[in-house]
């Protein structure tokens, strides 16, 4: 009897097939991204300031409710690998459920600690950008409940290898959002708080889509106040929890960052030009983040199906053309920035400085931030979430938030309760950006380390 051997599978061109639409959407997300700074580039210095300093916030937020996704995802990944959909279905119901209650809090909590924020991050004499940043982030907090959902169902659907939807569903927000923009700031001249109210409204548009194609979908899922079941609660929060846990470390050393560079001189048109690097810099990062996607939905699938080599190698694949693009898109970034910079800021010298600055020092360390994205992806797909957040600890915590502050600021100068910095180089705010780009670099090598030691392989979800 001759047997017949199952030809090789083309790993790149199953990565790539789940990974295109997740690129697509995240680039038309860099378009969306670099047109909000457009027009809020043309507010006035203290909106650019108040939006700067609402952006660790934002993020924090984001990625809670981004957390709950990555749960979701580990979960259903395991069970369509494993050709369970029943528990597909299930999981997806239930982490829909989860979604709305977390978003709810969200929101409440976004809402009553908005005041509290603007003054912890930015200097007292800044009212005017305190006041603004507390209305951007009440009309930011409306849409979190929609965001939550978006993201828990967007996640949901990659998992079973249906990435094509997403970037159709949310790729609906980005026209709605430019559109509202251009009438909420520019024609009823609403400012920042316009802003505010067209990224809610945008995405609370792209729920009611979500909404339609869920009850129809694979998933079956639907949107109610109905409470999860406990077991699933715990479940998805089991993994969701460290990784929201990262998240607000993440985001807390970036307001901790944040209030070193409002303490320099230039501290107004540093963080300013912060908000606007990041922009420019989710252009070198959108190939990874969707790669990343596409790793964690294969890598979750593999170890359904009982293959961790498959899943392993899926990985280093990601990891490595992530790397690659990272670099080839870094190196003109890097020399053309001069000259598009006034375009994103206005006529604003010392942050078109301070922008050029931030955005080359990032360029240096890209590749290995990408491939620290895309392993990132692959240990949360796995369910492994308790290792990327001792990765953010050590380089976020332990590196960048007082590397930042030696760099970045002088001897002696005052930090929390009463401490003076001992040592401080009083390289301003290139060494805050110094301090970004190396702890980028090291995150790179220590989720390779992770990825290698396949501690991940034998996660239970």
């Amino acid at each position: 009897m001759t047997t017949v051997s199952k030809p090789a599978e083309n790993l790149a061109k199953a990565l790539w097939a789940l990974s295109w639409p997740v690129v697509t959407l995240n680039l038309l997300n860099v378009v969306n991204a670099l047109l909000d700074r457009f027009f809020i580039g043309t507010l006035p210095r203290a909106a650019l300031t108040a939006h700067g300093a609402a952006v660790s916030v934002i993020f924090m937020l984001f990625s809670l409710a981004f957390s709950v996704g990555i749960g979701a995802g580990a979960i259903i990944s395991r069970a369509y690998g494993a050709q369970e959909y029943e528990e597909v279905k299930r999981g997806a119901d239930q982490a829909v459920r989860v979604s709305v209650y977390v978003g709810l809090g969200l929101a409440l909590i976004a809402a009553l600690t908005a005041p509290l924020a603007a003054k912890l991050i930015l200097p007292a004499t800044s009212v005017d950008a305190q006041k603004m940043m507390v209305q951007f982030l009440l009309a930011y907090s409306v849409g979190l409940p929609a965001m939550c959902i978006n993201q828990t169902l967007a996640a949901a659907l990659r998992s079973i290898g249906n990435s094509v939807a997403p970037m159709f569903l949310a790729g609906i927000q980005v026209p709605v959002h430019i559109a509202l923009n251009y009438l909420l700031v520019f024609h009823f001249r609403l400012g920042l708080l316009g802003a505010g109210i067209s990224l809610s409204a945008s995405v609370i548009v792209s729920l009611f889509c979500y909404f339609i194609y869920a009850r129809h979908s694979v998933l079956q899922a639907h949107i109610s106040l109905k409470p999860p079941s406990l077991d699933w609660f715990i479940r998805i929060l089991k993994i969701s929890i460290p990784s929201g846990f990262q998240a607000i470390l993440r985001t807390l050393s970036l307001l901790v960052f944040t209030i070193v560079l409002s303490s320099l001189n230039n501290g107004e048109a540093a963080i300013a030009a912060m908000t606007t690097g990041f922009a420019i810099e989710m252009i070198m990062f959108a190939p990874a983040f969707g790669i990343s996607a596409a790793v964690s939905a294969l890598v979750g699938q593999s170890l359904g199906a009982k293959d961790p080599r498959r899943a392993e190698s899926i990985g280093w694949i990601g990891a490595m053309v992530a790397f690659a693009i990272a670099a080839v898109v870094s190196a003109p970034i890097y020399f053309t920035v001069p000259s598009f910079a006034h375009s994103l800021v206005g006529s604003k010298p010392d942050v078109q400085s301070e922008l050029v600055s931030i955005v080359r020092f990032l360029c240096i360390t890209e590749p290995l931030f990408c491939l620290a994205m895309v392993l990132n992806g692959g240990l949360q797909g796995a369910g492994e979430t308790k290792h990327p957040l001792w990765i953010s600890i050590i380089s976020l915590w332990l590196m960048r938030v007082p590397l930042a502050a030696i760099l970045a600021l002088s001897s002696g100068s005052p930090l929390l309760l009463g401490i003076n910095l001992p040592i401080g180089l009083a390289l301003g705010a290139k060494g805050a950006w110094i301090a970004m780009s190396v702890t980028q670099g090291v995150q790179g090598f220590l989720c390779g380390f992770s990825w290698r030691k396949g501690h991940w392989k034998v996660v239970k979800v």
